[in-house]
């Protein structure tokens, strides 16, 4: 299990007691199950970058009132709630714990963003390829999930092998609502959440659903080129609004007409910006006074590397503004072609209608198989495993990056994802893709992302890593190095 609640540094209150009533209160919600097992003390500091004496506090005041219990080898669980002393309520603890990280240590891919078009004329394979979109398959547990396929089979053949409910399977949304309720702060049901093909259709779902054909819809520019296409294609009066160093902006946003905004807020597709929490606060302001929809695409939150964890922009919505778009190409397998989106409770139940007309894109039985993925625990250890995998490749590439090319570059966007861009100082793209191709190394042009290409500056280049071996990237990259500076 992984949550991430928002810790108010400059509180008054201690970093431990808002975790505390965090936990305790996601327990008396009924949004952690009893016998869930809780991040470990060494997993949970690392996630939300406080001290483990922090951690540690919160988890002994909770084993104290008996929400949780520590197992031998078997780390931190939840107990029922109603074992839980209600009365007993304390609002202080004892820092002079000397437990252990009770917790065992676990050991461990949105649509496909914006896939660069290979060039014609290239040959099948690079030594080096830095395609963006591409995962590491080779770690994937595929014993777990040829198991699973094999127990989608049996569980349910009649209802897998007909046409399926046309919002998903019921189970695999139950399982979607309470993974991005603890992952990413994301409040919804089951009734709300709507599995689709990939991230563009599920655009092209909530075109007909909003409806935005003939509507002005306010885009990031640079931004996912896939959404622009879709909304383009649905008569949609495009908006480009700037990318800040922040973020959107919001004051470009406000001076438009905009009905809808589409954002990348965690991980801007492709400068890499986060949007800042003031911003954030502004931009669910913007859409309450105005009754535009903010359209969220939340492609690659799970994979972080700085800073601490943000939520969802969904999670601070009050007013029903936000639509929560979510997808299995980074974490899990882009070959499934299955992404989500999370309605707000009142255009979710306005839906109903127009949605029962549709049938399902996704294939019930990967759907089923997918449900048992995530029941059986496989998805949580596979997204902890990548993570550590993918923060290792990403070190690894900024480190090399700096050894080689050292100040003739500037790296932007590092803290999260599956790619980078890099600005090579002085020097034209086209003629670093051809040195780079001569070379045995594949590099990529971001310029799609802007509505007008030739608006992106001709210095940059996309490098994406999550699919390039550990151990290629270093001479990868020392090979990029003396192809375009020797």
């Amino acid at each position: 299990m992984e949550f991430t609640p928002i810790l108010d540094r400059n509180s008054e209150q201690p970093l431990y007691l808002q975790l505390y009533r965090y936990i305790r209160t996601q327990m008396e919600e009924g949004r952690i199950d009893a016998g869930s097992r809780l991040p470990s003390i060494r997993q949970l500091s690392a996630h939300l970058q406080v001290s483990k004496v922090t951690i540690e506090t919160a988890y002994q005041q909770l084993i104290a009132e008996g929400y949780i219990e520590s197992r031998e080898r078997s780390g931190l669980r939840a107990l029922p709630v109603e074992k839980a002393p209600a009365a007993i309520r304390h609002e202080s603890v004892s820092r002079n714990s000397s437990s252990g990280d009770a917790a065992a240590e676990s050991t461990s891919l949105h649509a496909n963003h914006s896939k660069p078009d290979r060039r014609e004329g290239r040959g099948d394979l690079a030594l080096y390829d830095f395609q963006y979109g591409d995962i590491d398959v080779e770690r994937f547990p595929m014993k777990a999930w040829r198991a699973c396929l094999h127990q989608a089979l049996d569980y349910d053949l009649r209802g897998v092998l007909n046409y399926g409910h046309p919002q998903g399977d019921a189970e695999l949304r139950a399982a979607l609502a309470r993974y991005l309720g603890e992952s990413r702060g994301v409040h919804c049901t089951a009734e709300q959440i709507v599995l689709s093909a990939g991230t563009q259709q599920s655009m092209a779902l909530l075109c007909r659903l909003l409806p935005l054909a003939g509507q002005a819809v306010a885009i990031e520019e640079p931004g996912y080129h896939g959404v622009r296409s879709v909304l383009a294609d649905h008569d949609c009066a495009l908006l480009p609004i700037p990318i800040e160093h922040d973020g959107l902006s919001i004051t470009a946003l406000k001076a438009s007409h905009a009905a809808a905004v589409y954002v990348t807020p965690s991980h801007q597709f492709p400068i890499g910006s986060v949007l800042s929490a003031q911003k954030r606060h502004q931009l669910i302001h913007w859409a309450s006074e105005r009754g535009a929809f903010i359209l969220e695409d939340d492609y690659d939150s799970e994979f972080r590397y700085q800073g601490q964890p943000i939520h969802a922009l969904q999670a601070l919505d009050q007013d029903g503004r936000v639509i929560y778009l979510g997808t299995m190409s980074k974490s899990f397998l882009p070959s499934i072609r299955m992404s989500y989106l999370v309605l707000p409770p009142p255009v979710a139940a306005a839906s109903q209608a127009r949605l029962a007309s549709y049938n399902t894109a996704v294939s019930p039985l990967l759907q089923r198989a997918v449900m048992l993925f995530m029941r059986e625990g496989h998805m949580e250890r596979h997204v902890r495993r990548m993570r550590r995998l993918y923060q290792a490749k990403h070190r690894r590439l900024i480190h090399a990056l700096q050894a080689h090319m050292q100040d003739r570059i500037s790296i932007i966007g590092q803290k999260a994802g599956l790619h980078l861009l890099i600005d090579v100082h002085g020097r034209q793209r086209d003629e670093l893709i051809a040195l780079a191709e001569a070379a045995g190394v594949r590099v990529y042009s971001p310029a799609p992302q802007w509505s007008a290409p030739a608006q992106c500056p001709p210095s940059l280049i996309m490098l994406g890593f999550g699919g390039v071996p550990e151990e290629a990237i270093e001479e990868g990259i020392r090979r990029l190095a003396a192809a375009w500076f020797n």
